[in-house]
């Protein structure tokens, strides 16, 4: 049977791909912002938040700061690449949100599986009218060209068989009919561009719709999607060793770091009731990539988390930025 090996847990945000003083850029466009999450389901502008939160960070969003920041993150990435690496699975799971890439308002699945030969990518919207330090973020994602990675139909169609028996009634995609129109977004070229160093590994993309309402899954649903789909996995005849790969997360925008820790720590944990009760308006925009990991946490009981990295990014003052966290799953028995 088919047996998950490895899981990984790895950011995918734009400052993967930049150096520090491009993180700093970053943060002239949150302090323009009108449209910042808070943890309690708000939107409001850079300027009401100072005027909540003061500007506690200007030590942490120091130049000097980011940048050894950027270069813990670098060498974070690294040792995720080595992992799959030494891992030599047969074949990736990725577990990402599409942002309106694949899917958009007209048909947006709560939880989708690619069973097609060709996940296909395009080139970003209107590229050229971005600054020129965004050209490595849409390489570092395949999204700087038209690229098409390996699927894994026959089994990813175990996959959607078993879950649907399992009663997650889960939406089925064959092909990407138009790739000049709509593709697979960042979540999972960045697992391709910056993870598998050139190798050609089977993917089976699992794309959960985090960010828009009204059908996102909750966090206990995702919890119970990623058991279901370990059990998924072990059903298949197949003999493969299967790595599973959370792709995104964590806080966005505003980098809250208490929820950050404490989602590592309860992943950690296996605390299966204590991720079920993250609020949901602590999760949403950019922070609802948590649920990736929740899923992935589901589908890895059997395994230990053998180590994390989590690094509070603060771009500015006020306290905008990222929580960048990174984590191997393995059987450490």
């Amino acid at each position: 049977m088919a047996k998950i090996v490895l899981a990984l847990g790895t950011s995918h945000g734009p400052l993967t791909h930049l150096e520090a003083d491009q993180w700093l850029e970053r943060a002239k466009d949150d302090m323009l912002s009108g449209a910042l999450n808070t943890i309690d389901g708000r939107m409001v502008s850079y300027q009401e938040l100072v005027a909540e939160r003061g500007e506690p960070y200007v030590r942490e969003s120091s130049v000097e700061h980011l940048t050894r920041q950027a270069e813990q993150v670098q060498r974070a990435i690294t040792r995720i690449a080595d992992e799959l690496e030494a891992c030599a699975p047969d074949l990736v799971v990725v577990v990402g949100d599409d942002q309106g890439e694949l899917f958009g308002p007209e048909n947006m699945p709560a939880v989708s599986i690619f069973y097609g030969k060709d996940i296909a990518t395009h080139p970003w919207q209107n590229a050229e009218r971005l600054p020129e330090f965004w050209k490595p973020v849409l390489k570092g994602c395949g999204l700087d060209d038209f690229h098409v990675y390996e699927g894994a139909p026959e089994f990813s169609l175990e996959l959607i068989e078993s879950l649907i028996e399992q009663h997650f009634d889960v939406a089925a995609a064959a092909s990407v009919p138009d790739p000049a129109r709509r593709g697979f977004g960042h979540a999972f070229g960045f697992v391709v561009e910056r993870l598998y160093r050139g190798r050609s590994i089977p993917m089976v993309p699992v794309l959960l719709n985090t960010y828009f309402p009204p059908n996102a899954p909750t966090p206990g649903r995702a919890y119970a999607l990623g058991r279901a789909l370990r059990k998924a996995i072990e059903e298949s005849p197949a003999e493969l060793r299967v790595a599973l790969i959370a792709s995104g997360g964590l806080s966005h925008f505003l980098c809250e770091e208490a929820l950050d820790r404490s989602v590592l720590d309860a992943i950690a944990r296996k605390d299966e009731a204590a991720l079920a009760a993250i609020p949901r308006q602590a999760i949403l925009s950019g922070s609802s990539e948590i649920l990736n990991w929740i899923t992935v946490a589901g589908a890895s009981e059997h395994l230990e988390m053998a180590w994390s990295e989590y690094m509070p990014v603060y771009r500015t003052p006020a306290g905008t930025g990222i929580g960048m966290a990174f984590a191997a799953w393995k059987d450490i028995g």
